[in-house]
């Protein structure tokens, strides 16, 4: 893409800037960023962060609970939503994000189950703080970027209860099957030195409907979100010592599980007939994530004249898949071939602790150094349910990773950033034995192990008090899916020691752009390049994913644009453009373009929100996808735009909305079946026109 033409496609935009005042925007400047470790403020970023906040939140909410198309309504970057359980091919600027809750991984890299963005319902999250490109400042997985939900706190000093209630059904055909509720509770509470918050939610989805009045084909297989329930415990309990020290400890329960109502119909993608759906009970056991996610936290603000953050947490996950009678699964010694069903689950358990040391005091308060040490033990397995096999044997992933990042600003108009993180890990797995369909091979175990150092480094320069520009340099640490690795082996004489596959996965990322704040106006202009010598682009076979380990590039702009009209009305517009390629024969070349597992398309947002009373207020939101080619002709993606309208109301007793998603009724495969893979029983359509009412209660 010719940068010239983008910016003069920009230039529209920044026109309202030449007729500013010359006051800088406040905005940013309020903004903190915890999940950079040294909570740094959003406008001394050295590369692309977007805060979502809880105002935001809250209006995709009355729309959706779909985590997944809430981060595509609002980041060009990430793929558009699937709209289903998984979310395997979803990707942020190509690579693998990775998801925390309070900095706690939600993501299993070891056997990436693509279930990882539905771990907590949003209704317990206070704001979602996304660093955008690979980095090392949580450890393993952030080779696209970090997506961490900051959870909501307790009440300073009173009790307060909320209450929201939300029904939504299909206004293509709106019927009992096509409808459903969901019903959010929250009490927060303090006294003396003690604050707890609890929240408990529940979520009833009916089955989709197309804009063509049909069912959405349900994914007995990988797991939906339509026709399911789910649960959501949340509880924060937080002890102050003083008004600087503090204890707190947090548990989230989500459960999100089929009703297991509906089975697949097969469509013909050759003749644009999508999968559909039609009443009857699937074989074997429900599809679901079951997650706990538990922490204790400590922090002192005055330990010694610095700030002290410590963190214990564990992270239970079950991810169940459906059964089928894929080839895969089969074993003449158990049942006929063809005839066998059976259906996978995957099991993850995390340990690990997080500390670390602030100072920003040095050097007559020129200078922030934030030291830490971050502790991680991950045991995960995948087996199959029906028949009690090992599909990948249990593997243990032990990392140990000190660090130093340091900020340091010579003068007013200049900051300057470096750090260093040391990666040590180990692998730990047992000798095993391959499905028969792999030839039922025996690999030898081992414990192969890995360390990197990994490095970073950017600069922020205000060039004027309204305007900077900033660039960077980070690298990622991530691993292959092991799992994938593992279960793949289908040759004698493998040794996990000796494994390449098994090497682990550096990604560089490299930006330039420039950040306005004037007036009210943000606008940020970012270009970004992002490469892996030894990458991991997913390769569909038979419906399921392989791991090939090549040689990736991707590169791209994003472009994004807040600007009030006057104190009633605000503009919103986004825009992302990516490219990637990999090396398909090894022979130093990027001669491939990559696919819609791997890569978004190139999208713009636009939003108009406006306040027509201290009462009403509305909301518009258009979403483009641009349509984009690959290698393989059949994988062609016919882009499509949505409308989302919403509107809230402000009534004596509480507050009322009304959401009407993909209000025009857009006919449309999703961008997964139309660019992932070629699959007559993924070839779903995506929801029409749909309707939800909620009404919420604070008291």
């Amino acid at each position: 893409m010719d940068l010239r033409i983008l910016a003069v496609a920009a230039l529209p935009l920044c026109l309202p800037l030449a007729h500013a005042q010359e006051n800088q925007s406040t905005e940013l400047d309020k903004v903190v960023v915890s999940s950079t470790r040294s909570e740094m403020k959003l406008e001394d970023a050295p590369q692309v962060v977007t805060v979502i906040n809880r105002e935001e939140l809250e209006r995709q909410l009355a729309r959706t609970s779909d985590t997944s198309q809430i981060l595509s309504n609002l980041l060009p970057a990430f793929s558009p939503g699937r709209q289903k359980l998984s979310g395997a091919g979803e990707t942020f600027r190509g690579r693998s994000p990775l998801f925390l809750i309070d900095g706690i991984p939600q993501s299993n890299p070891l056997r990436d189950a693509g279930r990882d963005g539905h771990t907590i319902d949003l209704s317990m999250v206070e704001r979602i703080e996304v660093i955008h490109g690979a980095n090392a400042i949580h450890g393993l997985g952030a080779t696209g970027g970090i997506i961490n939900f900051i959870t909501r706190r307790p009440s300073a000093d009173q009790t307060r209860q909320s209450i929201t209630t939300q029904v939504t059904t299909s206004v293509n055909e709106p019927n009992r099957e096509t409808s459903g509720y969901k019903l959010d509770y929250q009490i927060s509470a303090a006294r003396d030195n003690v604050d707890v918050l609890l929240g408990l939610s529940f979520e009833d989805q009916g089955v989709y409907v197309d804009a063509e009045e049909r069912i959405v084909g349900v994914d007995n297989t990988q797991g939906d979100l339509m026709d399911s329930q789910a649960v959501d415990v949340f509880l924060k309990m937080g002890y102050w010592f003083s008004d600087h020290q503090n204890l707190v400890f947090s548990l989230n329960r989500y459960q999100v599980e089929s009703n297991m109502n509906y089975v697949s119909v097969t469509g013909d993608r050759d003749q644009g007939v999508p999968t559909g759906s039609v009443e009857g009970n699937p074989v074997g056991k429900a599809p679901r994530n079951n997650v706990l996610t538990t922490s204790l936290s400590y922090r002192d603000d005055a330990f010694y004249g610095f700030n002290l953050s410590a963190q214990l947490y564990r992270q239970d996950f079950e991810g169940r898949f459906g059964a089928v009678t894929s080839g895969t699964f089969q074993d003449p010694d158990i049942a006929p071939v063809g005839s066998l069903f059976d259906q996978s689950q995957t099991a993850s358990e995390k340990l690990g602790a997080k500390v670390s040391l602030s100072n920003a005091e040095l050097l007559d308060g020129t200078l922030k150094i934030t030291t830490g040490l971050d502790l991680l033990q991950d045991t995960t397995e995948q087996s199959l349910v029906l028949t009690g096999r090992s599909w990948v044997p249990e593997t243990s992933f032990n990392n140990y990773a000190p660090f130093v990042q340091a900020e340091y600003r010579p003068d007013a108009s200049l900051i300057v950033h470096a750090g260093v993180r040391h990666e040590y890990a180990e692998l730990d797995v047992d000798p095993f034995q391959t499905l028969a369909s792999a030839n039922a091979v025996n690999v030898g175990g081992g414990k192969p192990d890995f360390q990197e150092t990994l490095l970073n480094a950017g600069l922020v320069y205000k060039v004027t008090p309204w305007l900077s520009a900033f660039a960077n340099y980070a690298q990622g640490f991530g691993m292959p899916d092991v799992g994938r690795v593992l279960r793949g082996i289908n040759q004698p004489d493998q040794d996990v020691d000796e494994f390449l596959d098994l090497q682990p996965i550096l990604t560089d990322n490299q930006e330039l752009g420039l950040r306005v704040a004037r007036n009210g106006i943000d606008f940020e202009l970012s270009y970004y390049r992002s490469d892996s010598d030894l990458g991991a682009r997913l390769q569909n076979i038979d419906g399921f994913y392989f791991v090939r380990r090549e040689r990736t590039d991707i590169s791209g702009v994003e472009v994004a644009l807040a600007a009030p009209v006057n104190d009633a009305h605000k503009l919103n517009a986004s825009y992302s453009y990516i490219s990637g390629k990999y090396d398909s024969d090894a022979d130093g070349s990027l001669d491939a373009r990559l696919d819609g597992a791997n890569i978004p398309p190139n999208r713009m947002l636009l939003g108009w929100q406006a306040q027509w009373s201290d009462r009403l207020s509305t909301v518009m939101q258009i979403s483009h996808a641009f349509d984009r080619s690959f290698d393989n002709p059949e994988l062609e993606f016919d882009g499509y735009s949505l409308l989302d309208l919403s509107a809230s109301y402000l009534l004596p007793v509480g507050r009322a909305s009304l959401a009407l998603s993909n209000a025009l009724n857009e006919d449309y495969f999703s961008y997964y079946s139309q660019s992932a893979q070629i699959n007559d029983d993924r070839n779903f359509t995506g929801r029409g026109r749909t309707l939800s009412a909620s009404y919420s209660l604070d008291f």
